[in-house]
Order: C-alpha cells, then structure tokens, then sequence
C-alpha cells in the first residue's frame, strides 16, 4: 500500500463505492479483493486501490460478469501484461451469453403472453394456464 495514500473504513469505502459492507468482505474472503493493513487496535484500512479496485467490481457486477468472469479479468490485470485483445475475447464471450439469455427471456415471455392470452378471465376453477403448466 502506498504510505501517502489515504486510509478508510470499510463503511467509508462502502459509501464511496456503493457496495454493502459485507460484500466488501465476501470479497475480501474469495480473495477478489486484496486484504488490507490493520491499525494498532486491528482495523481494516483501505486505500484508494481498494477504491478502485472496488468500483470496477461493482461495474463489472452491474454488467452482469460472474464472480468467476471478474477473477479472471483481475487476474490479467493483476499481471500488468494483458492486452486490449485478451479483454475484448473475455467481454465478447460475455455479451453473447447475454445475448443467449436476452433470447431465452424473449422465448418464456411469448410462452407467457400466449398463456395469458389463453385465461377467460373467470372465475372458473379450470384454468387454461394451470392446466398448460401440468402438462
């Protein structure tokens, strides 16, 4: 850690990063964050790599990367020797299970909307929809 850097609490570097405090640990425990120093009475102190480091978590998060895909990302940037073109094939990897999925969710909800289509609105104790869903 850098010794100029400031130092902070986990519940300062989880306002400043938006992550709930006990997430910042779980990190720390799967080891995708890095442990920090300790004052004398045995507090974590943070830095602005935790920061940092955080926040592109949580972006990576937001873009819907596993834990697993994150890890692998750190790991080439831990090294300091990746290249725009191994991040690229690990972000293109991703887009398209995204796209599977979009395409999955597109799926169950004609699925659905043909279902609703199918219900009379009554009060019937036979519903096409329950009876679509036992068969």
């Amino acid at each position: 850690m850098n010794t100029n850097s400031r130092r902070i609490t986990r519940g300062v570097l989880a306002q400043q990063s938006a992550v709930n405090s006990e997430t910042i640990r779980y990190y720390e425990k799967i080891e995708l964050m890095p442990h920090p120093m300790r004052s004398e009475g045995g507090h974590r102190l943070y830095d602005d790599e935790h920061l940092k480091r955080l926040i592109f978590i949580r972006r990576c998060r937001e873009l819907g990367f596993s834990l697993e895909e994150i890890k692998n990302l750190l790991g080439l940037v831990d090294t300091g020797e990746y290249s725009c073109d191994e991040v690229k094939l690990r972000t293109e990897a991703h887009l398209k299970d995204i796209q599977q999925k979009v395409r999955d969710l597109k799926k169950m909800e004609g699925m659905l909307k043909g279902l609703v289509a199918e219900c009379r609105n009554g009060k019937h104790s036979s519903c096409p929809i329950v009876e679509a869903l036992y068969a």
